[in-house]
């Protein structure tokens, strides 16, 4: 496993600027090509209209320089919580490669033609069971389930799945991102960058572990 040349930069904060981004697509390529299983899985935290937290695995779907997106069925509980309270969390632990990364922030939902771009490039399975889920309410069966995906596979036929109104995107906007990598003897490395809001300048911080 070869470590990318960015993070000799650990060793010395003063050494030259850091993009947050930069470093992280590094740290991503590398669990990329480590990680047994969804290397682009992370632990979203979100807080409902009265502060109570919530936190569940979700699937980082895109990135650039705007932020980091995931996308779901805006009537779930996160749904509702990040209409109620549209600030979020998380968390991407890689344990092959002993590193994880954290993010805060504002959300914001993304453009319609972002959603309706991803929508088309799942697979058609995937399309009609967003379709059919009433996401995080109860269900009486599991065969109703499969009823409900039987019966819209039907309706359609071969023509396209229409992106349900209810499924699009939210895009975390960090301010805060922090990189920890393990180290011997519980002496890990910790770097916090911080931002006062998109396009301020980053600052950067090496944090006890």
């Amino acid at each position: 496993m070869t470590e990318p040349l960015t993070l000799r930069l650990f060793d010395d904060l003063d050494a030259g600027e850091i993009d947050p981004f930069a470093l992280f697509e590094e740290w991503f390529a590398l669990a990329a090509a480590n990680e047994p299983n969804d290397p682009h899985a992370m632990a979203l935290a979100t807080a409902d209209a009265d502060g109570l937290p919530d936190v569940r695995m979700v699937l980082m779907n895109a990135r650039d320089q705007r932020g980091f997106t995931f996308f779901t069925n805006f009537e779930s509980e996160k749904g509702r919580h990040l209409a109620a309270n549209p600030h979020a969390a998380f968390v991407m632990h890689w344990k092959s490669i002993r590193r994880q990364v954290r993010m805060r922030g504002p959300v914001e939902i993304v453009a319609p033609e972002e959603a309706d771009a991803y929508f088309a490039s799942r697979a058609r399975g995937s399309q009609i069971a967003s379709s059919v889920s009433r996401q995080s309410r109860p269900l009486a069966s599991r065969a109703l389930l499969a009823a409900g995906v039987a019966e819209l596979t039907a309706e359609l036929g071969e023509g396209p799945v229409p992106r349900p109104p209810h499924w699009s995107g939210f895009r975390l906007v960090p301010q805060t991102i922090e990189f920890w990598k393990d180290g011997e003897f519980r002496l890990h490395d910790r770097v916090r960058f911080t931002r006062t809001g998109p396009g301020a300048p980053w600052s950067r911080t090496r944090l006890y572990p």
